[in-house]
């Protein structure tokens, strides 16, 4: 038995490079069986004496035994996005409320991209799992399913063996749309990432279908059935994309869209915070909003207020709340049935029809 380097802990990845196997296989190994064969499951017992791997950490061991009384709450973010961003707190908030009335604790486990992110998942010691949006080709996706608990996801992606929870995006973009691309020539769209590589960059009208994240995919479809329904192509509109939900890139971006021989005259954000950024953009560079410039934004956050954007707002305290319900199994409250509820909140960044 070899062990690892400075006595710590050998991972359940590291087993799975050794045995030349997947995480979840190795997963399998110990906790379903049944799910591998037996070759299989003996090259992973002998690559886990090889380094001295113990099995799955106790807490996950303790699933199969009993409760733990913690809910793991999976971001496809850097784990300070819980803190730093209004709409992951909001969400967060009504997940921690229905954790408190349960008498359950709350365990946000972070993903990177990397390949360390399912293992992180597969020993999170943890009852159940409610996954904030990541992209369809996460990984860490079928990390939870193969670990047999319970979960949710919110936003997406959309599986026929989760359960799920999100407004009807594209319905609420289209609605953003139409208000902010009202008589306009140069419209353009100021979005989340594409997939999971985060790249940033302004292009000319997107195919939504390129969108791996499935609220970019239904945002930019909303943004499209706008647009083209005043009938126009969709390759008019100039698509900014973000790295993050940060309004400082947001910023940066709009300041493009904003200068130059063509600037645009309507921003459609996807987000309050990216909306706000454009804000900053157009004081700094003295741009008259609503009258050169109709901008919408999205959550309808107290900042949205205060600064008389016109968004779409939705709870996502209520939506975090609902999906806590369905990962721990708690009765349902009014309004879980259907689609969480949205609406136009219209205020003075775009102009009245």
């Amino acid at each position: 038995m070899t062990g690892t380097a400075g006595g710590r802990r050998a991972t359940m990845a590291e087993v799975a490079r050794e045995a030349g196997v997947s995480v979840m296989t190795v997963s399998y190994a110990y906790g379903r069986p049944d799910r591998v064969s037996a070759d299989t499951r003996a090259r992973v017992r002998e690559a886990a004496e090889r380094l001295g791997y113990p099995g799955p950490h106790p807490g996950a061991r303790s699933l199969r035994r009993g409760r733990t009384g913690n809910l793991g709450v999976v971001l496809g973010e850097h784990l300070t996005y819980a803190f730093d961003d209004p709409q992951a707190a909001r969400f967060l908030a009504g997940v921690a409320q229905v954790c408190a009335d349960h008498g359950m604790g709350l365990t946000l486990v972070p993903v990177t991209g990397g390949p360390g992110d399912a293992n992180r998942v597969a020993e999170a010691a943890v009852d159940g799992f409610v996954v904030w949006t990541t992209a369809d080709d996460d990984p860490v996706i079928d990390a939870i399913v193969a670990l047999g608990l319970p979960a949710v996801v919110h936003g997406g992606p959309l599986r026929d063996d989760l359960p799920f929870v999100a407004a009807d995006d594209r319905a609420a973009a289209e609605t953003a749309g139409r208000e902010a691309f009202s008589g306009v020539h140069r419209p353009a769209v100021l979005g989340f990432p594409l997939d999971r590589t985060r790249a940033t960059g302004v292009f000319p009208g997107i195919d939504p279908a390129a969108a791996t994240f499935r609220v970019t995919r239904q945002r930019l479809h909303g943004f499209r059935d706008a647009w083209t329904a005043t009938g126009k192509p969709w390759e008019q509109v100039r698509v900014a994309v973000c790295s993050t939900n940060n309004a400082r890139e947001a910023d940066a971006l709009a300041t493009g869209l904003l200068t130059g021989p063509d600037p645009c005259d309507a921003i459609a954000a996807m987000s309050d915070e990216l909306a706000l950024g454009v804000l900053r953009a157009a004081a700094r560079l003295g741009v008259d909003v609503p009258g050169d410039l109709a901008v919408t934004g999205w959550d309808d956050t107290e900042a949205a207020a205060a600064a008389e954007l016109t968004t779409i707002a939705q709870s996502l305290r209520d939506q975090g709340a609902r999906c806590a319900r369905v990962a721990l199994g708690a009765p349902p409250a009014a309004g879980d049935a259907g689609p969480p509820h949205w609406r136009l909140v219209r205020r003075g960044s775009t102009r009245r029809p």
